[in-house]
């Protein structure tokens, strides 16, 4: 088995780790204020993985080119999150859940065109296959009409689309280091982007929502939790995509959903019906295809 098939399916649990525990600190926080929990909390654990990496290795030169591809994958997805919370409160949240999710296709598009990353008829289909899977199982039958949720529709391709940016950039970023094995460009790149994420939102917050850093910072005790496990996940997310395309590394990742589906049926006790069974079928139909 490839290194970067393991990497990825433990980068979508602890992701799927993090949003429970985010959903948690969102109970005392406004959205933009939990969000930057994901950065400012992991941003000591990510800095730690760093120093350890650089006791073994030394660290690559650095070049404008990966602080450019750095700088844009942060600032993506720092909009995209934004994007979505935008749709989820202009109309249909299912349209822009499913939209969203258009974020594989487009991140194979994006490489193709930045990267050259080639597009081979299994990984199409792994795709095509694995997004109807992953609409289905997101929203549950409660798409409803189209014309609903027309601006939830567009906010959420362009959450998407900001999401395959930043997974094409980091790569880029990465590949762009031209020294050093594969753990310390991935290593270097997550350092680098999680601090330059952690000021903008920081600033931001200032900015917009006075009071708003304090309580962020008064939530350590379960927001610490959030910093971990997401700090873990970006650490398998960089690495994953460093070494092979960022579609093939995020198609997979769709297998987070079927963490989060087996934890409403196991933990929650939640009734599951055939669409449900079909769905998740169909993510793992895709991602067979894939491999």
């Amino acid at each position: 088995m490839e290194a970067w098939i393991p990497i990825t399916i433990a980068a979508a649990f602890l992701q799927n780790v993090r949003s429970m525990l985010q959903k948690q600190a969102m109970r005392a926080l406004s959205s933009n204020g939990a969000a930057y929990t994901r950065f400012c909390f992991a941003l000591p654990f990510v800095w730690v993985y760093f120093a350890v990496l650089l006791s073994a290795q030394a660290m690559p030169e650095l070049n404008w080119t990966f602080l450019g591809y750095c700088v844009l994958g942060g600032v993506a997805q720092i909009a995209s999150t934004s994007l979505l919370v935008a749709a989820f409160s202009h109309g249909n949240f299912a349209v822009a859940t499913a939209f969203s999710k258009t974020e594989v296709a487009q991140t194979g598009l994006v490489g193709l065109v930045l990267l050259g990353d080639a597009l081979t008829l299994s990984t199409v289909s792994g795709v095509i296959v694995s997004f109807f899977g992953v609409v289905i199982l997101s929203t549950r039958g409660r798409i409803g009409s189209i014309r609903d949720g027309q601006r939830a529709l567009v906010l959420g391709l362009l959450a998407g689309t900001g999401l395959a940016l930043a997974s094409v950039s980091y790569r880029a970023a990465a590949l762009s280091l031209s020294d050093g094995g594969f753990l310390i460009r991935a290593g270097t790149t997550l350092a680098v982007t999680v601090t330059l994420q952690s000021l903008l939102m920081g600033v931001y917050l200032w900015a917009r929502e006075p009071g708003e850093i304090g309580r962020v910072l008064g939530s350590w005790r379960s927001s610490v939790w959030v910093g971990l496990s997401g700090a873990l996940a970006s650490v398998a997310w960089f690495t994953a995509m460093t070494l092979v395309s960022a579609v093939l590394v995020r198609a997979l990742g769709q297998v987070e959903l079927l963490f989060t589906f087996a934890a409403s049926v196991w933990f929650f006790k939640e009734q599951v019906h055939a669409r449900d069974l079909a769905g998740a079928g169909l993510i793992v139909a895709g991602v067979l295809l894939l491999l």
